[in-house]
Order: structure tokens, then sequence, then C-alpha cells
């Protein structure tokens, strides 16, 4: 006999009051103390609090609070998208409100349920809901890799129960009003609802994220057997935390065989425009991104530029010539510079995240989610594990945007250490862009040969359709705008 994965859960489990109330004076003592010892952490914990009962979700959720010190518990329930919600990639309002490190976030009807709700009032279609399970999938292992954990409950009620509890509503029960309106539509198509959950369930319960089905039929069980799993969980991330080893030292980065190229090696520096030719097109050009980003802000199109490259390298400069044609209502530029205390508590790609702008916007990234794999993969700021793990992350957080439909276009101005150095003393030499010019500026210089192997490997492994890179030789400072220019029009032609 063939049993599913909400039928194996159905054993007709219950709890009775005493019992309840002796084994629940125990685990708040236990949940209370592990939330105490989270509080140094340097991971987050996410509760996802779904299922088909309703009732015993929000038994659950209220019991949290009472079991546990609710100023530190992160509450958001999920319903369907708001309209700012829709003008993003569809797992933006998660990522916007992620825990930091030592706090615990609980997610009610959360990025698995919404799936699920879309499929079964076919609002998405199979291929658009197996790519639903795929994005959860990955971005569960993406905060898994980077240390948060996942306590997943699924609170299961049978249908037997599920139609006993609507006849009790249509007959008047006191507890009529805990029974929620989407009960009898649930009761309905009950059979079809639970075959699309328990595929989502099963290809999401991973080593690193598992999902827990509990039944609900009876509310004490649901609530001791949710604060028994949740404080086992914490309980047992916490002891593994206190006896972990140190971690591995970086390997060192691979010696260079002088005679490999690398793609930044066949690019022509000596590419140059003339000055007259160079403000004809610039006039040309700035002219065509205003008509054009002014149209993909009508259709919604959201335009994602991120500007890497060399320091003084000409990054700004390109930048200004993009913004000056663009309206500001629009627009936002983003200079990144070393994450702040808030940041650094949470996925490096958090902060990015909460960057992204509503559709039709236009964000501007001077240095990106590149940081990763350039500066800290070569200054030793990530672990070796956590900047190669990034390349999939990066690939993954950029496909988002795309199926978004986001043009999301990468550029890398290119200098030979030569000019960077003549720039660095013309800086020297002009007041008003001195503050630009560093003690670390100087000192990085020293290691030019792995951040070009830091590079290569970069765009080698983060190249694609979706999201191209642009690599443009930057001797000539006018030559190097007018390529981006051309690159950023044609990019939102295309798109368009």
């Amino acid at each position: 006999m063939s049993v599913g994965l909400f039928e194996a859960a159905e054993l007709g489990q219950q709890v009775s009051r005493q019992d309840y109330e002796a084994r629940i004076a125990k685990l708040r003592v236990e949940l209370i103390n592990a939330q105490f010892d989270l509080r140094a952490a340097d991971y987050s914990v996410v509760v996802l609090l779904d299922g088909s009962d309703r009732t015993a979700i929000n038994a659950v959720l209220r019991g949290m609070h009472d079991w546990m010190d609710g100023r530190a518990l992160e509450g958001h329930a999920y319903g369907p998208p708001s309209e700012e919600e829709r003008e993003r990639p569809l797992v933006w309002r998660y990522w916007d409100r992620l825990p930091r490190n030592g706090r615990i976030g609980v997610f009610v009807d959360g990025w698995a349920l919404e799936g699920i709700r879309l499929r079964v009032l076919d609002e998405i279609d199979e291929v658009q809901y197996e790519r639903w399970i795929d994005a959860v999938a990955r971005f569960e292992q993406e905060l898994a890799d980077a240390g948060t954990q996942f306590v997943k409950l699924w609170f299961h009620v049978p249908k037997r129960i599920l139609k006993k509890r609507i006849a009790e509503k249509r007959r008047g029960s006191k507890k009529a009003w805990q029974l929620p309106a989407a009960a009898e539509r649930l009761f309905r198509g009950y059979a079809a609802a639970m075959k699309t959950a328990e595929r989502m369930l099963r290809e999401t319960s991973t080593g690193a994220a598992p999902w827990t089905v509990i039944e609900s039929a009876d509310q004490r069980h649901a609530e001791l057997k949710a604060a028994e799993t949740i404080a086992a969980a914490l309980q047992r991330r916490l002891a593994r935390r206190a006896t972990a080893a140190a971690p591995e030292p970086a390997a060192p980065l691979r010696a260079r065989d002088p005679g490999e190229k690398r793609v930044l090696d066949v690019l022509d520096l000596s590419s140059k425009i003339t000055p007259e030719e160079y403000h004809e097109r610039l006039l040309d050009l700035q002219a065509e991104v205003a008509r054009l980003s002014a149209k993909a802000a009508r259709k919604g199109v959201t335009s994602i530029l991120a500007f890497e490259g060399w320091d003084a390298a000409g990054k700004g400069g390109a930048i200004r010539r993009i913004t000056a044609a663009i309206e500001p209502r629009i627009l936002r530029v983003y200079g990144i510079a070393a994450p702040t205390e808030e940041e650094r508590a949470h996925h490096y790609l958090w902060r990015f995240w909460n960057r992204i702008p509503r559709d039709g916007g236009v964000a501007i990234f001077d240095r990106s989610w590149y940081g990763r794999v350039l500066v800290e993969r070569v200054e030793g700021f990530a672990r070796e594990d956590e900047w190669r793990r990034a390349y999939a992350e990066i690939r993954g957080f950029e496909s988002d945007l795309a199926q978004h439909g986001c043009l999301v276009q990468k550029f890398w101005l290119h200098i030979d250490p030569d000019e960077q150095l003549r720039r660095f003393e013309a800086r020297k030499d002009t007041p008003y862009k001195q503050y630009k010019l560093t003690d670390e500026d100087y000192r990085n210089r020293e290691k030019w040969p792995d951040y070009a192997e830091a590079v290569h490997e970069m765009v080698s492994r983060t190249h694609t359709e979706d999201a191209p890179w642009h690599l443009v030789p930057a001797t000539d400072k006018r030559f190097a705008r007018i390529q981006v220019l051309e690159a950023f029009c044609s990019g939102l032609a295309s798109r368009l």
C-alpha cells in the first residue's frame, strides 16, 4: 500500500491537558534559555509556520510569544503580494525581512505556501511551479550555507477533521471564529491541494532545511510538537557551535602561469576616440538614454547596472555620463563600501536585495555584490568555501532579477598598473580629487596579480546571457564612457 507524506502523519495523536502542562513548562525553560544563548551567535534562525491548518498555526505563533521573549522574535505573516512587492522579484519580500544574526524570524505563510497557493488557484502553470520549487530550494540553501538555521513546520489537518470543523462552524460553534474563510474552499479541493503541497515539501526538504509535518487535529499535540521541535533544533545547533573547530585557513591563490592569458589580457588598452567624436557621440547617446529610460519607466522595465574595475579606472565618470541623462525620480546610485555592522549580521546579498528598485527604476552600483569574489577573496575577508560558493549564489541572484524582467548589466573598467599610478599621482595634485586617494590604494597595487586572477575567474563563472559582463578598455576615459553608454542603450533597446 502506498502512503503519502500527509497520510503518514494521520495517526490520531492526542495529548491530555495534564501532560501538556507538565511538558510545556519544561520546554518554556529550554526555549527561553536557547533564545538567550542565541543572542551571541553568528547565525540567525528562520522558523516557517505553514500548512493546511491556520487555526493550529495561529495557536503556535501565539504560543511562541508566550514561551519565549516576544521582543526578540520577528514575526512576519504573508498574504498575496502588495503592489510594491509585485513590482520586484518574487523573493524580494522575503529577503527584505530576514532576521539578523542572533535573532529568530518567524514566517507565516511564507515562500513555500505562496507557491502552493498560486498553483492550486491556477495562477501559475506546472512549468512555473517547478521554477518556484527550484527558487525556494536555492533560496533556502544559500541562507543555510551562510549559517542560517531553518525550522520548517507544516501543520496538517486531516480531511475528516476539517469537515467536522466546517460543520461545527455552520452550527454556530463558539470556536467558529478560529476557522479561516478559506477552509471550505480547501475542503472542496482537498486532494489536489495536498498533492501540490506534498510535491513542494518533498522537493524542498533537505538536510539543511528539513520539513517536519505535524498532525494538528489535536491542538495540544500540535503546540507541544512544535515547541519540542524548535527547542531541539536550537539546542543541537548551539551545542554544535560550542564544540566547532576553528575554520580552515584560506588556501593561497593559485600561482599564475606567465604564459597563460586571462580575459583582461586580450583587451586593447590603446583604444581611443578623438575629443570631437567623443562630444558628438556623447550627446547622441545621452539623448538615447533619456528616451529609452523614460520608455522603460513607463513599461515597468527595471535596470540594474553594476560597475567594477581597478581603482582610478574611471567608474565614477562613466556613471555620471549615464545619470546625467536619466530622470532623477527613477534613479538611485549606490556607492558600495565595507558592510556596516547591521549588514555583516545578514547574508552578504541582503544589502543588495534591499536596494532593488520598483518596476521601471534604475539602480546603479559603484562596486557591487562582486566584492565577495574580489576584495573579500583576495584580502581574506571571506573563507575559501564562502567565495567559491558565491559564484552560484550570484548567478542565482541575477537570474531572479532577469526572470522578473530586469535588465542586468555588469561593467569592468580596465587599465594597466602604469596608467593607474599616473592617475594616482595626478590626484595628489588636484585638490578636489585628493579625497579619493588613500594609503590602501597604493597597498592594493601590490596584489594586482591576485586581483587579476580573481577577475578572470569572476568573469568566467558569472558571465551569462541574462547578466553579461562588458569588459571596457579605459586608458582613454572618453572611449570607455562611450562604450558604457552604447552597451546600456543596446541592452535597454533589446529588453524593450
